[in-house]
C-alpha cells in the first residue's frame, strides 16, 4: 500500500494544472495559503469511528472526528463517495439523496458540463444541495461503476480524498467563486468503506496520506 501512495503523489505532482467551475484536477498546484479547511471525519460505525482518531491525532487541530450521522455537523459542504457516474442510489449517497432532493440530478448535471458524464476517480465536482447548510455536495468518487467492490490493495480512498482537498484549494463552486472561500468546514464519511468494502483502518490511512500531501502535516 505504501509503495502505491508514494508513487500516486509522485504522479500526482506533476499533473498539469486545470481549475474550472465546479471542477479541478487532482495534483493541481494552489496558491501558498496557511489556511486549510476544517474537516469533520464522521462515522456511524465504532471500527471507522477509532480509526479515524488516528487521522485527528496526526493532522491538527482543523481535523476532528464526529461520531454519528454526516448530516448532523453543522458543515458547509459534506463529500459523496460515489461513482463516477453520479448515480446516488445506495449507502451514504441514498441517504444524501432523501436529504436533499434533486441533488442527484445536479451532481449528475454536473459530471455531463465538466467531464462528459463519466467523472474520473481522483477528480471532484461540486453541486448545490438546495439547503442553506451544507450549501454543497462534493462528488469525490470511490468506484466507476455502481456497487463496485475494491481490491484490498486499492488506492482509490486516496485519490478520493486527495480530490476533495485538491478541489478545495483550486477549484470554483460556481463561476468565480473559489471552493476556499465558500467551504469551510467539510463533512466527510467513510470512503469506500460501505460496498466498496475497504477497511477503515486502510481507509483512514488513505485520507492522512492525502491532508499531508495537500497541507503538509505529516500522519502516519
Amino acid at each position: 500500500m505504501g509503495a502505491s501512495v508514494n508513487l500516486l503523489r509522485l504522479l500526482c505532482h506533476t499533473k498539469d494544472v486545470t481549475t474550472e467551475s465546479g471542477t479541478a484536477r487532482s495534483g493541481s498546484t494552489a496558491p501558498t495559503t496557511q489556511h486549510t479547511p476544517e474537516v469533520v471525519l464522521c462515522s456511524v460505525d465504532d471500527a471507522l469511528t477509532e480509526a479515524w482518531h488516528t487521522v485527528a491525532e496526526s493532522a491538527g487541530d482543523r481535523v476532528r472526528v464526529h461520531h454519528g450521522s454526516v448530516l448532523d455537523v453543522h458543515a458547509d459542504a459534506v463529500v459523496s463517495p460515489a461513482n463516477s457516474y453520479g448515480w446516488m442510489r445506495g449507502g451514504i449517497d441514498s441517504v444524501y439523496a432523501r436529504a436533499f432532493p434533486g441533488v442527484e440530478q445536479h451532481v449528475r448535471n454536473a459530471i455531463l458540463s465538466y467531464h462528459g458524464g463519466e467523472l474520473p476517480v481522483g477528480q471532484a465536482v461540486a453541486a448545490q444541495t438546495g439547503e442553506p447548510m451544507p450549501k454543497w455536495l462534493i462528488c469525490a468518487p470511490t468506484v466507476r461503476e455502481p456497487g463496485e467492490q475494491l481490491p484490498t490493495d486499492t488506492v482509490h480512498p486516496y485519490l478520493a480524498a486527495r480530490a476533495v482537498f485538491e478541489f478545495w484549494r483550486t477549484g470554483d463552486v460556481e463561476l468565480d467563486v473559489p471552493a476556499r472561500e465558500a467551504i469551510d468546514v467539510i463533512a466527510m464519511p467513510g470512503l469506500g468503506t460501505g460496498v466498496g468494502g475497504v477497511e477503515p483502518l486502510n481507509c483512514a490511512r488513505h485520507v492522512s496520506a492525502a491532508w499531508s500531501d495537500c497541507f503538509g502535516q505529516r500522519s502516519t
